[in-house]
């Protein structure tokens, strides 16, 4: 893709509050790419340290079992960014980076990324917000993992989504619909268990189907199941 300016990083949440010379710098120091959906943007234990803007488009962060089944960490979506851990301590990749749908990307150095860490604070902030949930999220998904059942693993991912795509006090709009087989992934279960526990939320008026969103009628109903058999 041609090179990208102040103006295609102003929507990336990260740099939001540079000043517009800040802008403009960080746009000059940094490498723009497109890639295609299904592309694989990063490799699991490379070794490069570059931190990757998320201009447009969507992008997703996997691992590969040992008997080789693809687990979903994280969907990034345009206006986020990826690679951070690698530029701030200098280690392989931790998980590998696909294009999920036609990707662009403006690609930072890692002497470039740390210089907009340590002289702007927002910057800093952020990335340690970013970490903190991290952190967060990884435990959480650990515990599901040990201590829910399928079916319960699956309500749980849905009220995750619900809670990052909230309408008003209790209602959200997920868009696009979820795909069974990546709901599947990212909670290690079928795509049948999925559709199963999906369907019977839409018997309970939980949930509906919309041409181009799952609406979650009722979040609290849902999270009240979920924090039930999480012992909350």
């Amino acid at each position: 893709m041609p090179d990208g300016d102040a103006g295609s990083l102003a929507g990336v949440a990260l740099l939001q509050e540079l000043s517009l010379g800040d802008l403009e710098q960080a746009a000059k120091s940094a490498r723009w790419r497109s890639y295609s959906a299904q592309e694989q943007i990063i490799d699991r234990q490379s070794e490069a340290t570059d931190v990757f803007f998320v201009v447009d488009g969507r992008a997703r962060v996997v691992n590969n079992s040992v008997s080789g089944r693809e687990i979903t960490l994280d969907d990034i979506n345009a206006g986020g960014h990826f690679g951070e851990l690698a530029a701030i301590d200098g280690q392989p990749r931790s998980a590998s980076v696909m294009a999920l749908t036609q990707c662009s990307v403006a690609i930072m150095p890692q002497d470039r990324f740390m210089e907009l860490v340590e002289n702007h604070s927002s910057v800093a902030l952020k990335v340690m917000r970013g970490l903190a949930s991290i952190i967060r999220n990884s435990t959480e998904r650990i515990m599901d993992l040990s201590t829910l059942a399928a079916n319960n693993r699956v309500q749980a991912d849905l009220l995750r989504l619900a809670l990052n795509n909230m309408d008003d006090d209790n209602r959200a709009s997920i868009p696009p619909i979820p795909v069974h087989a990546d709901v599947a992934s990212r909670v290690s279960t079928t795509r049948e268990t999925v559709a199963r526990v999906m369907n019977d939320l839409a018997r309970q008026g939980i949930v509906e189907r919309q041409k181009n969103a799952l609406v979650v009628q009722d979040v609290e109903q849902l999270q009240d199941m979920v924090e039930e058999v999480r012992g909350e």
